[in-house]
C-alpha cells in the first residue's frame, strides 16, 4: 500500500510543481479612452507611454499629431496615481514615442522613436525604421541630450529595450536581416552586453526558443530571470498575446509558453511587468470591456 502511495505522490509531483501561477487581474481607475503601454517600474514610480491631454481633457496635438509622450506617476495600493507629463527636449519626442525605460539607476532615460525628417540620418535608411535613443536629465530642463545607441543600425528597426536585474544585458527587439544575426521573424528579441557609458557589444538574437516568425514585442526581464514578452505568433488565445520563457542555470531561455486566459484575451495584450518577489504586476490589454485603447491592469499571482 505504502508502495502505491508514494507512486501516487510521484505521478502528481510534476503537475503540482509545475502547475501555472493563478493570477487576480483588476482594472485600474487611472485607464480613460487614451491608450496606457510601455510600462517600466522604478522604485515606488512607474512610467509609460498615453497622449497628453489639454485643459478641457482633450487629447492635446502637435503638428496635426495626437502627442505621445512619457508619463511618471506614482504606485499606491496597486493603483497608478499622480500622473505627470515628464520634459523630453523635442517635438519629435512629444509625437512618436513609444517606449520608455529608466536606468536601473535611475540616471538615464531610453525611449523608441521613429527617424523622421528632424532626426533622420544621412545615408541609406528607411524612414519608417525606428531606434533606441537615451538621454540624461538636467535640473530646469528635463531630459535632454537623447542620442541614438551606437548598434542601431538606420537600415533597421530597433526598440522596446528592457535591462538584467544587474544592469549588464540589455533586451530588445529589432527586424535586423543583415549579419549573422538575423531575425526570423517581423521583429525578434535580442540581447546585447552593457560595457558602460553607454557602450555596448555586438546584439545576440535569442533564437527560436524564444522569436517565432511572427512579431515579438516590449520583453522585460524580471529578477528571477524569466522573460516576458508579447507575440503574435499563432495558436494563442488572439491578437498579441504574453508569453514567457525562463533562463536555465547556462543562461539560456527555454522554450516560451503562453500565460493563461486570465492574462491573455482575444485582443491584445502585451507590456507586462513583474515583481518576482511578491508576484504583483501590471500589463496592458485592449481587451473588451476596457475604458481605452490599451487599458492598464494590476495583477496578484
Amino acid at each position: 500500500m505504502k508502495g502505491l502511495c508514494l507512486l501516487f505522490v510521484l505521478l502528481l509531483a510534476p503537475f503540482v510543481f509545475s502547475q501555472e501561477p493563478i493570477y487576480t487581474v483588476s482594472e485600474l481607475k487611472i485607464n480613460d479612452e487614451r491608450p496606457h503601454f510601455s510600462l517600466n517600474i522604478h522604485k515606488n514610480k512607474v512610467y509609460y507611454i498615453s497622449y497628453l491631454l489639454n485643459k478641457n481633457r482633450k487629447i492635446k496635438t502637435v503638428l496635426g499629431n495626437p502627442s505621445l509622450t512619457v508619463f511618471e506617476a506614482e504606485i499606491i495600493d496597486g493603483e497608478i496615481v499622480n500622473e505627470t507629463p515628464i520634459e523630453l527636449d523635442s517635438e519629435t519626442h512629444v509625437t512618436n514615442v513609444s517606449s520608455v525605460l529608466l536606468s536601473p539607476e535611475g540616471t538615464n532615460l531610453y525611449i523608441t522613436v521613429t527617424y523622421n525628417n528632424k532626426n533622420s540620418p544621412k545615408g541609406d535608411f528607411n524612414i519608417e525604421n525606428f531606434h533606441i535613443e537615451v538621454g540624461e536629465f538636467i535640473e530646469g530642463v528635463g531630459w535632454t541630450n537623447f542620442k541614438v545607441l551606437p548598434f542601431c543600425n538606420p537600415k533597421y528597426s530597433y526598440g522596446h529595450p528592457t535591462f538584467s536585474k544587474d544592469g549588464k544585458t540589455m533586451y530588445f527587439i529589432a527586424n535586423i536581416k543583415g549579419g549573422k544575426e538575423v531575425a526570423k521573424g517581423a521583429s525578434d528579441i535580442f540581447k546585447v552586453d552593457v560595457l558602460g557609458n553607454n557602450t555596448f557589444g555586438e546584439p545576440t538574437n535569442l533564437g527560436i526558443k524564444v522569436n517565432s516568425f511572427s512579431k515579438e514585442i516590449y520583453p522585460f526581464i524580471s529578477d528571477d530571470n524569466t522573460l516576458y514578452f508579447a507575440s503574435n505568433r499563432p495558436n494563442g488565445y488572439g491578437g498579441f498575446d504574453i508569453y514567457k520563457s525562463k533562463m536555465d542555470t547556462d543562461g539560456n531561455f527555454e522554450k516560451a509558453e503562453k500565460l493563461p486566459e486570465s492574462i491573455n484575451s482575444k485582443q491584445d495584450d502585451l507590456c507586462f511587468v513583474i515583481d518576482s518577489k511578491n508576484g504583483t504586476g501590471f500589463f496592458s490589454s485592449k481587451r473588451s470591456g476596457g475604458k481605452g485603447e490599451d487599458d492598464i491592469y494590476y495583477f496578484i499571482s
